[in-house]
């Protein structure tokens, strides 16, 4: 699959550096509910709160992973942005504009790619792709997005004789054929081989370079490390970590770890403040890598570690410490 950049269509508003502004949202739930004899209605009478005031911008040009753990809100918060509810409280903003109220001013400067959607199964990807074209305002060549996720080859396949794959690369497809100045990215590389998914990468970071705000969802971690300028990771309905890379992992400990060496006593392994847990295997947590790896081996000196691994802070090491801590009340 062969990577294409789409070209880029002038004229843009460029007005306001944040195309996505979120400030204070909340999104309850009805639970429970009474008949009320008065109205004939049913009252609300009990609430879960999925999203429990949430603060994010994504800037013009900038690519945002929002990630969750399970049941953290990052759904209920990415479906708030696309407009397809309103906030319960609090302020949502794309492109200076209300995404529910002023839909007619938004939509066609936003691109959606949904966790699944659907298509009629008697059209051909060409022809889904042309009807498609037909309601954008400023849409690229068909051809050249179809090409560009590696489409062009099944045109003239029916769209239900597609793979699961080849379904998901329409979406990003019909997504970004209207140049969106805004692009919404719900787990889109889900069920995408991995050559198909680094191709996706390059076109969305093509729009990215283009001035494209990207909003993505992902429970690929590797995705938001290598595609996002920041990251924000929910947890309990709130954001429990936000910034760059960098920033987020900086207080998260490396790690080294092998298999516990019988003829070494580990007693007389200094490692300063480094943390060394040991049973069968020995591990250690280090905010100095490479001196209290050195340590290491000189500890060993010509007694080989089996399972030997070293590595700094990861992303994953972050996330997961987050989802084991007790959901906020």
């Amino acid at each position: 699959m062969t990577t294409t950049t789409l070209p880029v269509t002038p004229g843009q508003d460029t007005t306001s550096d944040d195309a996505i502004v979120v400030t204070g949202v909340r999104r309850r739930y009805v639970t429970r509910s009474r008949l009320n004899l008065l109205t004939g209605r049913r009252d609300p009478t009990g609430y879960f709160e999925a999203v429990r005031g949430v603060d994010l911008r994504v800037g013009r040009g900038e690519l945002f992973a929002l990630l969750g753990t399970n049941g953290a809100g990052k759904t209920s918060t990415v479906e708030l942005v696309e407009g397809l509810a309103r906030p319960s409280d609090g302020s949502i903003r794309v492109l200076g504009r209300d995404p529910v109220a002023e839909r007619t001013l938004v939509r066609h400067r936003t691109g959606v790619v949904l966790q699944s959607s659907g298509f009629p199964p008697s059209l051909t990807v060409a022809e889904m792709a042309r009807l498609w074209h037909g309601t954008l305002s400023r849409p690229s060549d068909v051809a050249t997005v179809l090409h560009a996720v590696g489409l062009d080859g099944r045109a003239d396949v029916e769209t239900a004789k597609l793979s699961g794959g080849e379904r998901r690369r329409l979406d990003i497809a019909l997504a970004v054929m209207g140049n969106p100045e805004v692009l919404v990215l719900d787990e889109p590389t889900t069920g995408l081989d991995p050559e198909s998914r680094r191709a996706i990468w390059a076109l969305v970071q093509g729009l990215v370079e283009a001035g494209t705000a990207v909003l993505l969802t992902t429970h690929y971690l590797e995705e938001a490390e290598q595609l996002a300028d920041r990251i924000a990771i929910m947890h309990g309905g709130v954001i429990a970590r936000e910034g760059a890379l960098a920033d987020i992992v900086a207080d998260a400990p490396a790690r080294i770890s092998f298999d516990r060496p019988s003829g070494l006593a580990l007693t007389d392994l200094d490692l300063g403040a480094a943390r060394i847990t040991a049973s069968d295997q020995v591990l250690i947590e280090t905010a100095t890598l490479q001196p209290t790896l050195r340590a290491v081996l000189d500890w060993a000196g010509d007694i080989p570690l089996r399972r030997l691994d070293a590595r700094s802070a990861s992303l994953e090491q972050v996330f997961l410490a987050i989802a084991d801590t007790k959901e906020q009340s």
